[in-house]
């Protein structure tokens, strides 16, 4: 069996599920990324300007729905998880693309944005983009 170690957690203004919107461009506010001690040395080369994929674990998730209306809307047809952005799904991984705007090494935090996760929730790794610019409005 493969256990996943989280490398660190969010730190969100967003507490409640009911306030996430449903994507990142869709009004999600910039959050700070805090990297466990042990990972911190994975942090060398981010820099602000950076896009980054976040990969968290939706610990709050219910693991056993496997179709759904998209963006919760009963009007939109019954679809299989798969093909939608639904946080309950049977492994809850949320993939985020945000661009860094701090980097604060001596903590292990990265100030990004925009990022739809809740407060502490898990960040499971941390990928280049291959790309650079602000999404800031």
């Amino acid at each position: 069996m493969t256990i996943l170690t989280p490398v660190g957690e969010v730190i969100s203004p967003l507490k409640d599920l009911n306030n996430c919107p449903p994507q990142g461009r869709e009004g999600a506010p910039a959050a700070r990324i805090r990297i466990f001690p042990e990972f911190r040395m994975a942090m060398k080369g981010i820099s602000p300007g950076e896009r980054i994929l976040v990969l968290t674990w939706f610990h709050l998730s219910d693991r056993t729905v496997l179709e759904c209306h998209p963006r919760g809307n009963p009007k939109n047809p019954l679809t299989g998880v798969f093909m939608t952005r639904s946080p309950n799904r049977p492994n809850p991984i949320g993939l985020h693309e945000v661009v860094v705007e701090q980097v604060d090494e001596a903590a292990g935090e990265l100030t990004v944005f925009p990022l739809e996760a809740l407060d502490h929730t898990p960040v499971i790794d941390i990928k280049s983009s291959g790309s650079r610019g602000s999404t800031r409005p």
